[in-house]
C-alpha cells in the first residue's frame, strides 16, 4: 500500500470504528455532537498497523526522519500508548530503529519512581504523540515531563485533530504540530 492508500483506509476505519454520533462532554468540558473514541481504532487489528505507517509517513513528509530527527515516540498514557507501539512496530517493519515511551500523569511512588517508562529519554530527540486532541493539554503535559527528564521534544503529532485549538496552543508553546486526519477526512465538517 502507498501512503495515500494507507491514509484513505485508515480514514475509513476511524469513521467506521471510532466516530460516535451523539452529544458528549469532552475532557476539556466542551460539549460536542460527536465523539472520536480512538481506542476503538488504535487497538484494532487492521487500523493499528495503519496508524503506525501513516504517522511515520506524516512525520517523514514533514521533515522528521525516524532515527535521524527523533529516536523515540510516546506521550501521556493512555491515548498515546497504542499509537507509539504502532509506530515502533511499523518502523521495525521498515528496518528502522525507533523506541517508544509512556508518560505517566505522575511519577510512581514506589519502585524506580519514574514518570516516564521505557528506554531512557535523557538527551534524546523525541516526538510527543496523542490519539486525538481537543485542547492540546495532554501532549503539553507530556512535553513538560519529557523536558524535565532531559529529552528534547522536536514535535507533537496526533492521529485525529478535532480543530478545536490544540494546534494553536501547542504551536504557541513552540512545538511543531502535525496530524494525520482532520474533521474533513472523517466527514465531520
Amino acid at each position: 500500500m502507498t501512503h495515500d492508500s494507507h491514509k484513505a483506509r485508515l480514514s475509513e476505519l476511524v469513521k467506521e470504528l471510532a466516530v460516535i454520533h451523539q452529544k458528549v462532554t469532552l475532557a476539556s468540558g466542551r460539549e460536542s455532537d460527536f465523539y472520536v473514541d480512538m481506542r476503538r481504532a488504535t487497538l484494532h487489528h487492521e487500523s493499528a498497523p495503519l496508524i503506525g505507517h501513516v504517522m511515520l509517513d506524516l512525520l517523514e513528509e514533514s521533515g522528521f526522519a525516524p532515527g535521524e530527527d527523533y529516536v523515540a515516540v510516546g506521550g501521556l498514557t493512555m491515548g498515546a500508548d497504542p499509537v507509539a507501539t504502532a509506530m515502533l512496530h511499523a518502523a521495525a517493519a521498515r528496518g528502522l530503529s525507533l523506541d517508544a515511551f509512556v508518560v505517566r500523569k505522575a511519577a510512581k511512588d514506589h519502585g524506580m519512581k519514574r514518570q516516564i517508562e521505557g528506554p531512557d529519554v535523557a538527551g534524546k530527540r523525541v516526538v510527543v504523540l496523542e490519539d486525538t486532541s481537543t485542547t492540546g493539554g495532554s501532549p503539553l503535559e507530556a512535553a513538560r515531563a519529557l523536558a524535565q527528564a532531559g529529552a528534547e521534544v522536536v514535535a507533537v503529532a496526533v492521529v485525529v485533530d478535532r480543530a478545536t485549538g490544540a494546534k494553536e496552543r501547542i504551536e504557541a508553546e513552540g512545538y511543531p504540530y502535525f496530524y494525520a486526519l482532520g474533521l474533513d477526512d472523517l466527514n465531520l465538517t
